[in-house]
């Protein structure tokens, strides 16, 4: 089987990648466990220094990288440099905070010694999206490896040419042969792979469904799951909210990566009095917005990776205006590329409001007031992470209790930050990434108890 990678914005053919052969993955999987019996045992210190050097390939070979996002998944240029160099911070972190996090931990009991140490598990498979094809795979290599796991990744087959890349950046960063390998696959080696004895963990980032499908296989395994899935996110605007500072970082909430973002703002629920002027400032703000070429530094709007995802977003908003929707600005799709798209009077009910959209389609809904607010931010399965804009900071935070969702920011949009742990509830999925709780999830937190 061949895979080809299609520049979404030309058509244009990218790379053509073959799939491997059954004794092949076969020899990759049992490398891999092979692999770790030695990785293992080498010293944090040591690991900890490789992932630096990771850090430092991504930074001297930025423009080779972005450049590849670029052509493979249309992302603007300018966004795609900021990814790798994301990807670079990610792994400088967990080189300064491993052993912290790592250490062991003393527990008091009746023993002469107890205490908790953490060990690395075994391999991980790492099932990850196209739409931060580098990103989504360093912020889980970065403290799986270094935990000392090896690493196998699955990625989307639109992205095979970054897959390639990535491998590439832990060779040249001198890491041993297998502890990290990109395997060129179909989906449907999936369940071949976890059921491997060397495969101790699966961490996926995508579709609900796709979610529920590797969690069910890796169940039947006994084998750990991390699950980062859909989201819907709210962005809510008080009455007495700075509607400026407001709108600028809305229009980057929900415009970013062409909205290609599972934590990109999607509803915005504006309490009633602010409503019509969000609405005016926040559509003027989106016309300024240059479409076009991504490789041009000053597209701000690429294509959509793939036509289906485009014609998916097209229905969405069509069936959202069959329903009463108000279409203030955009609506037109050409191939890949769907214009900037903003509904107005959305409400519960419309594909606009229930499901997640995944491309540049702004949602406007009228809240009554706060409380109501909260109420239609609730009003979804999803539950990665919400914004609320407003001056009064205090009685914002106060509210915090009232979002079921992973993340609650103020007064800035939802972002992974590799300092703070990410992830959601409900059908966004769960575990954490990121931070001291993104390195626990795969380790065997092993209790050790000493008497005389």
């Amino acid at each position: 089987m061949e895979f080809k990678s299609i520049n979404p914005y030309n058509g244009e053919q990218v790379g053509l990648y073959t799939a491997l052969t059954q004794a092949e993955l076969a020899e990759k999987l049992d490398r891999s466990q092979a692999a770790f019996e030695a990785w293992r045992k080498v010293p944090l210190t040591e690991r900890c220094g490789l992932i630096k050097k990771a850090g430092q390939v991504l930074r001297d070979n930025v423009v080779e990288y972005a450049k590849m996002i670029t052509l493979e998944m249309g992302k603007p240029i300018l966004e795609s440099r900021a990814e790798v160099n994301k990807c670079a911070w990610v792994c400088d972190y967990y080189a300064e905070n491993a052993h912290d996090f790592l250490a062991d931990q003393s527990i008091t009991t009746d023993a002469e010694k107890s205490f908790v140490r953490h060990d690395p598990i075994g391999g991980v498979l790492a099932i990850m999206p196209w739409n931060f094809p580098f990103w989504q795979v360093f912020r889980y290599a970065a403290p799986t490896l270094t935990a000392g796991n090896t690493g196998l990744l699955k990625h989307a087959p639109n992205v095979f040419g970054c897959a390639q890349q990535i491998q590439d950046v832990f060779t040249k960063a001198g890491y041993p042969p297998y502890v990290f390998q990109n395997l060129i696959v179909h989906h449907d080696q999936t369940e071949h792979i976890i059921a491997h004895g060397g495969v101790r963990a699966v961490t996926l980032t995508g579709s609900e469904r796709a979610g529920s499908a590797v969690a069910e296989i890796a169940g039947r395994h006994i084998k750990k799951t991390v699950l980062e899935l859909g989201g819907s996110n709210a962005f809510i605007v008080w009455e007495d909210a700075d509607i400026n500072k407001a709108v600028k970082t809305a229009v980057t909430a929900r415009m970013l990566n062409s909205g290609q973002s599972c934590i990109a703002a999607k509803r915005f629920i504006l309490v009633e009095g602010i409503y019509e002027e969000f609405v005016r400032k926040f559509t003027k703000a989106v016309k300024e917005l240059k479409s076009g070429d991504p490789m041009d530094e000053g597209t701000k709007i690429g294509p959509l990776a793939r036509l289906d995802l485009a014609d998916q977003l097209h229905k969405q908003v069509n069936d959202s205006i069959k329903m009463g929707a108000e279409l203030l600005y955009g609506g037109n799709q050409k191939g890949c590329y769907h214009e900037p798209t903003i509904l107005g009077e959305v409400v519960p009910g419309m594909a606009a409001f229930d499901q997640e959209t995944f491309g540049p389609l702004a949602a406007m809904i009228k809240a009554k007031d706060i409380a109501h607010a909260f109420e239609l931010s609730e009003n979804s399965n999803y539950g990665l992470g919400v914004t609320v804009c407003t001056k009064n900071v205090e009685k914002a935070i106060r509210c915090a209790e009232k979002v079921s969702d992973g993340a609650y920011f103020i007064n800035e949009l939802v972002k992974s930050d590799p300092r703070l742990p990410f992830g959601g509830t409900k059908k966004s999925g769960y575990g954490r990434e990121l931070a001291k709780d993104g390195i626990m999830e795969f380790v065997n937190r092993k209790t050790v108890y000493a008497k005389r």
